[in-house]
């Protein structure tokens, strides 16, 4: 990673919830989702919520490198209808070595939806395709317990 970023580094990212993006259409073949209210999944605010802390230290890439999110503690406290703005304030609160510790909030129109932390691991993609290339090459374990 390139210099710059610090403990105490702040971030906003907002975005419009869509149609697409509610409890009961975030499995098409789950059935048992299907009859859930239509409001923003709790799925899909993680994935803003990664996208968000990504924006902020995208900057800071060397070249070959990317984050994954590797942490995830956060609360779902109100529902979020389609068509909301869903603003993620993110704050750095930890760096070590290749982890960063985020604090987030996540604001509606109408209030916090979701508060708590995140983390992201710095890679080199080429070193981390080639850790996925070694598991889908290897053999599928059985699982424990399995008759």
């Amino acid at each position: 990673m390139k210099p710059g970023l610090h403990i105490g580094d702040t971030a906003s990212f907002s975005r419009v919830v869509t149609e697409r993006e509610v409890v009961s259409d975030l499995f098409p073949d789950a059935g048992v989702l299907h009859g859930m209210p239509r409001v923003f999944a709790t799925a899909y605010m993680v994935g803003l919520m990664e996208w968000a802390c990504v924006e902020q230290i995208a900057p800071y890439f060397d070249d070959g490198e990317g984050s994954l999110g590797i942490h995830v503690d956060v609360g779902h406290v109100a529902p979020t209808p389609p068509g909301l703005t869903v603003t993620v304030e993110s704050e750095v609160t930890a760096i070590e070595d290749n982890k960063l510790w985020f604090k987030v909030r996540l604001r509606d129109d109408h209030g916090v939806i979701s508060e708590g932390r995140h983390a992201r691991a710095v890679v080199d993609w080429a070193r981390f395709q080639s850790r996925v290339d070694t598991r889908r090459a290897a053999p599928v374990l059985e699982a424990e317990g399995a008759a």
